[in-house]
């Protein structure tokens, strides 16, 4: 069985087994209050959210290429859910929950044909910038949407500039011991931190904030808890009852929900998988999000993708390893069974100071900085993903950043790099005669490197600057020698542009020629009638061949227009 997200277990050091330990218990105490709530704001019944953290957990440990990516119900999804399965259930609870697994049914379909067709490709247009900005604005919404929780109060406003807004105009109904709870929380999370790094802080904060509920009885002086949670198991069910009309339109909503869940897997995955030194495979994450959604379509469920929340919180207690996912599934599995009573205490106050915690780990403020130092383009770039994730969202901020990524990429590529080659004082080799002083070229011939693929976008770039290096030098030119060991191919309407130099470089009595052509590219050349044009004779492997062809013809006198 192909298990790549458990390869790192023959690899364990008990430190590294501990952390996972400690991160699975961890996350289950978060994610448990968590995906009941994502449930609700799905539309289906509390337990549900339960239900459908049971698959995922255990699909994507056998089959998901993170070490560290927690999946399961989260928010982004289970909007998407409502959104596409209220206007069609009519209000009718038991057709809802029905909706809901087809609905997931179809989107682990939709990514097992992406992976099929090997669609993965698509997360390389997303660039450490992205990332970066990302995980910063993902981070920023976490937060916003735990100051209800540490407030008392439940506030209308979704956005975050709205959410502080009605904060401060609703601030004398701010309930107290809630917000001090939650305060003292985070406080004694950052001091552990600080402090002790390798001490398991969230951990010790559930059961911290559990004993000051219990012995002070806060639950009884307005601060809210968990309360009683559901029992049962869900079981082997096939969605039924769907009108052939329903089923278009779930699968076009399943499409968008794919988009938006594989998007959030992946960048997710990726941001992670740089902050621990590894990598990840974008197919294989493809292929792992199909599993999870099927199962959950399966089994009672409903569409989910990844939680950077409780990866968050994952890393920050040290999990290495999909075993801290096992581990949650079976405490979920004990909570369903027999240990529901435990968590009722659990204030929800406590469970957002434990989220904004581990938000604050996510913004990677250095790294901003380095990127700035590095490139201001890429500097640009992460804050435009922060700020497209945050005023748009997540699906719209993402696809901006990939879109100006893909600009800025395709800019370089249109105008690339390039360079007249010629001799240095006391330097061997051939060099950029602009990044040496004192360098010179060879009387009579350019040698012209061109450092990007030849193709429609930059063709008429080639040749205005190649024609540049040749009216710029002193001595009148006899040959042109085109150095391709930056051009690896070349199209059609390229190749058209190079025939088309050859042939007004003739006219000028110069002889064009090419040196350090790869095969394929050779073949290309070949096929497009360029090879011939210019002629086998003046094709040379390597750049010093090229020189002494043209030094031999020049010692002959012969310098002038062949072919």
């Amino acid at each position: 069985m192909h298990m790549p997200a458990l390869r790192r277990f023959r690899a364990y050091q008990p430190s590294w087994l501990r952390g996972d330990l400690l991160a699975g218990v961890t996350v289950a105490a978060y994610l448990i209050p968590q995906c009941m709530a994502y449930a609700e704001l799905a539309g289906v019944a509390p337990v549900a959210g339960l239900w459908a953290i049971l698959p995922p957990m255990l699909l994507y440990a056998l089959i998901g290429s993170s070490p560290q990516l927690s999946v399961g119900p989260e928010s982004t999804t289970a909007v998407m859910t409502a959104a596409a399965i209220a206007p069609i259930a009519g209000g009718d609870p038991t057709l809802y929950a029905s909706l809901a697994s087809l609905l997931a049914l179809f989107v682990g379909l939709v990514c097992f044909l992406g992976a099929w067709s090997r669609l993965g490709f698509l997360a390389d247009l997303l660039s450490k910038p992205i990332l970066v900005g990302y995980m910063a604005g993902v981070a920023v919404i976490m937060i916003s949407g735990q100051i209800g929780k540490v407030s008392g109060l439940s506030l209308e406003a979704e956005s975050l500039s709205g959410q502080i807004l009605e904060l401060l105009r609703r601030s004398g109904e701010i309930h107290l011991p809630t917000l001090l709870l939650a305060l003292g929380v985070l406080l004694f999370l950052l001091l552990v931190q600080r402090r002790f790094p390798t001490a398991p802080g969230p951990l010790l904060a559930v059961l911290l904030a559990v004993a000051v509920v219990a012995v002070l009885h806060l639950d009884q002086r307005g601060v809210a808890v968990i309360g009683e949670i559901p029992a049962g198991l869900p079981s082997f069910h096939l969605p039924d009852g769907v009108a052939p009309q329903q089923l278009r339109f779930l699968l076009s909503a399943a499409v968008g929900i794919a988009l938006v869940g594989y998007s959030d897997n992946v960048l997710t995955a990726r941001a992670f998988a740089a902050r621990g030194g590894y990598r990840i495979d974008a197919d294989q994450e493809l292929l792992a999000l199909g599993a999870v959604n099927l199962g959950n379509g399966l089994m009672q469920g409903f569409p989910v993708s990844s939680s950077g929340s409780r990866t968050a919180i994952g890393e920050s207690l040290g999990s290495r390893s999909q075993l801290f996912s096992l581990v949650a599934f079976v405490v979920v599995l004990l909570v369903l069974l027999v240990l529901r009573p435990l968590l009722a205490l659990f204030p929800k106050a406590a469970l957002g100071a434990i989220v904004i915690y581990a938000a604050l780990r996510l913004i990677d403020i250095p790294e901003f900085r380095r990127l700035r130092r590095f490139k201001l383009s890429e500097f640009r770039l992460a804050l435009v993903t922060f700020a497209g994730v945050l005023l748009t969202d997540i699906l719209v901020g993402v696809a901006l950043s990939v879109a100006l990524s893909v600009i800025d990429l395709f800019a370089r590529l249109v105008s690339p790099n390039d360079a007249v080659l010629g001799d240095v004082p006391h330097l061997d080799g051939l060099h950029d005669v602009t990044d040496w002083e004192g360098a010179s070229t060879i009387p009579g011939l350019v040698l012209y490197r061109y450092d990007a693929p030849l193709c429609f976008a930059n063709a008429e770039d080639f040749r205005r600057r190649a024609l540049l290096a040749i009216d710029a030098e002193t001595v009148a030119v006899d040959w042109f020698v085109l150095n391709a060991e930056a051009i690896v191919e070349i199209d059609i309407t390229a190749a058209d542009v190079l025939q088309e130099l050859q042939q007004e470089l003739a006219g000028r009595h110069i002889v064009f020629a090419m040196a350090r052509v790869k095969q394929d590219l050779y073949l290309q050349l070949a096929r497009a009638g360029v090879a011939e044009r210019i002629g086998a004779e003046h094709f040379y492997p390597t750049l010093p061949t090229a020189i002494a062809a043209f030094q031999n013809q020049a010692s002959k006198g012969a310098a002038g227009p062949l072919g």
